[in-house]
């Protein structure tokens, strides 16, 4: 047992060996707010005390960078690879993106599948992140060749977990149905489901209204079998934050989005026993 145990510690990513947790987030649809809520979690982990770092591996739309105020930022190297992006002096959030890696931030990247995966697989093996409570991965939509090279490429290392995000209308619930399927057949653990942009979160009087649909995520983690982490409303001054590069979970503690980020990432910490079990 311990031989295999071992077996299993000298086949991790090496440049991983001292990050205690991976979440995948995911969603079969695009527009759902993956980037918003992986920043969003990132930043409330950071004000729960944990050190955070940020993976982006949505190659053609390459957001985290300026969700950071990070664009232009440099990628340096080190004897163990690629030192990532620092957010802080403190170094509690760390990026890494291929928007660090362009020569223009209005390039485009036109790859065919083998050159994504083959940058997804260096993401992971050769970035230097050091020591780390959690690694937030944020996914292109779908379930394509991307989310099966980052899933490969984890596998070895465990705890593994993913994040579902989806918005309330029935089109994106369908979508995100088949990630839950996708995450299933991968053998990936579900967290839970996110809803996002549930309702509009008025900034004058902050009575919500469901501009959309309302209950679609949570009526599909019942569905599926997995729990319901929260619904995150439109909010303003979070989309304001998130165009500036601003820290929304300290800046806007009296947002009506700020409960429903703050929760999520408490109930992330409490499932964390479970992920590892």
């Amino acid at each position: 047992m311990e031989a295999a145990a071992a077996g299993e510690r000298s086949q991790r990513p090496r440049n991983l060996a001292s990050v205690q947790h991976i979440i995948l987030v995911l969603s079969g649809k695009g527009g759902v707010g993956k980037s918003t809520i992986s920043t969003e979690l990132a930043l409330a982990l950071r004000h729960e005390g944990k050190k955070v770092g940020i993976l982006d591996v949505d190659l053609c739309g390459p957001s985290i960078p300026r969700m950071f105020r990070a664009q232009g930022k440099a990628v340096h190297q080190c004897d163990r690879g690629w030192v990532p992006v620092f957010v802080d002096q403190e170094q509690s959030i760390s990026l890494m993106s291929v928007g660090f890696l362009l020569e223009k931030p209005d390039e485009a990247v036109v790859w065919r599948g083998p050159k994504k995966n083959a940058l997804i697989k260096q993401f992971v093996s050769d970035v230097a992140w050091g020591e780390l409570d959690f690694l937030v991965v944020d996914t292109p939509p779908g379930t394509s060749d991307e989310h099966m090279a980052i899933v490969e490429a984890l596998r070895p290392y465990r705890p593994l977990g993913a994040l579902v995000v989806t918005t309330p209308q029935a089109v994106s619930v369908g979508d995100v149905r088949r990630e839950l399927t996708f995450c299933r057949k991968t053998g990936l653990q579900v967290m839970g489901v996110v809803e996002n942009m549930s309702g509009f979160a008025c900034p004058h009087c902050a009575e919500c209204t469901n501009v959309f649909s309302t209950g679609g995520g949570e009526e599909l983690a019942r569905l599926a079998g997995v729990p319901f982490l929260g619904s995150v409303p439109l909010d303003p001054d979070l989309t304001r934050s998130l165009e500036e590069g601003r820290d929304f979970i300290q800046e806007f503690p009296k947002s009506p989005a700020f409960p429903a980020l703050t929760s999520i990432a408490q109930k992330v910490l409490q499932g964390m026993p479970a992920l590892l079990s």
